[in-house]
This record gives structure tokens, C-alpha cells and sequence, in this order.
């Protein structure tokens, strides 16, 4: 049971967090592009899919440094 509450506690608190970077994305997103290229500005929730696709895509090159040795 207590693995189960910890699961749960640590999936809340990743997207609590990925939500709190996906502000910032979207602050930026939408103060400079719009302006810039024309593009339409975005919600938190595509903001923070936007978030999610990038850091799936890219990794930090510090973590294959540490996976290699």
C-alpha cells in the first residue's frame, strides 16, 4: 500500500512541477513569437505538452556523461 501511496505521490508531484516549467515556455512563447513570425500564442496546457515533447527529444548530454562510466 505504501508503494502504491508513493507512486502516486511522485506522479503528482512531476506534474505539479511540469506544469510550473510549462509557465515560463509559455510567457516566452507568447511575448516573442507572435510578435516576431506572426505565430498564434499558446495555452498552459499546450505549453506544457511543449515542455513534455522537448524533454523527450532532448536529453542532457550530463546524464550520458554519468551513464557511460
Amino acid at each position: 500500500m505504501k508503494a502504491i501511496i508513493l507512486i502516486v505521490g511522485v506522479l503528482i508531484f512531476s506534474a505539479a512541477i511540469g506544469l510550473l516549467l510549462a509557465f515560463p515556455i509559455m510567457w516566452c512563447w507568447n511575448y516573442t513569437l507572435p510578435v516576431l513570425f506572426g505565430i498564434k500564442t499558446i495555452t498552459w496546457g499546450q505549453a506544457w505538452c511543449l515542455n513534455f515533447l522537448a524533454s523527450s527529444f532532448i536529453k542532457s548530454s550530463s546524464s550520458l556523461i554519468n551513464s557511460k562510466s
